[in-house]
């Protein structure tokens, strides 16, 4: 797999990262797929809709406070923080990212508007390698789309790579084609 994206669309996605720096950015690519090859035409940023203070316990699936019914967010419990049985960790957008199912249908909409879909996300990692966690492997894209990580030093845009998943279970590096 590979994607094929503009340079002016990855400077974008860099951009994007430093602007929000020290928390995560996160937004879809917005294209079209060929022949094993995501074709970027446009990046759709999104907001960051991770709750501050969200204290992680065991893997349980949860309601998100004030959400519409059926919404939910997987591994986390909202509370104020405090200490589970072995070590909590408190979670933020300093290290995690939310994308709304309100905000997956407004870009589905812009995509389907101009003939296109949604073929992958960005997001960044705040003073973090460019390489997917574990939670991202959990809580990602499904197989096939692209997923960009740019890694944001010290406030600055510095590796940027991408991968897919091939199956649920891990993910892949795949080929970033740049062009002009």
């Amino acid at each position: 797999m590979a994607i094929r994206i503009k340079r002016a669309d990855l400077e974008a996605i860099k951009k994007h990262g430093e602007q929000t720096y020290p928390h995560e950015c996160c937004g879809f690519l917005i294209g079209e797929s060929e022949e094993g090859t995501n074709i970027l035409h446009q990046i759709f940023p999104a907001q960051n809709e991770w709750p501050d203070q969200l204290v992680t316990t065991a893997p349980e699936v949860t309601t998100k406070p004030g959400a519409q019914p059926g919404y939910r967010v997987s591994a986390a419990v909202t509370a104020e923080p405090k200490q589970a049985s072995g070590a909590a960790k408190v979670e933020s957008q300093r290290n995690r990212y939310l994308i709304t199912p309100e905000q997956w249908k407004r870009a589905d909409a812009h995509a389907r508007k101009h003939g296109l879909g949604i073929i992958g996300y960005y997001h960044s990692h705040p003073d973090h390698p460019a390489a997917p966690s574990g939670f991202d492997l959990d809580h990602s894209c499904w197989p096939g789309e692209s997923y960009i990580i740019v890694s944001i030093q010290h406030g600055r845009a510095a590796d940027i790579n991408s991968f897919t998943k091939p199956d649920y279970t891990q993910f892949e590096k795949e080929a970033v084609l740049v062009e002009d």
